[in-house]
């Protein structure tokens, strides 16, 4: 999966936050920012690997 670069504006209290629990998982803030939001597409059913997709 190719990553694409992506400037985010943030809530400074929120992204403490996100870093604190980041490094109580051992993951980067960026992969702890990835992971919540793959987590919660999958949640709402939104997530489809590319295998997974329908063809057009």
């Amino acid at each position: 999966m190719a990553r694409k670069p992506f400037i985010l504006r943030i809530d400074e209290e929120i992204l403490k936050q996100i870093e604190k629990w980041a490094a109580d998982e051992f993951r980067s803030t960026n992969g702890q920012l990835e992971w919540i939001i793959s987590e919660a597409l999958k949640k709402a059913g939104r997530y489809k690997k590319e295998k997974d997709k329908e063809p057009e």
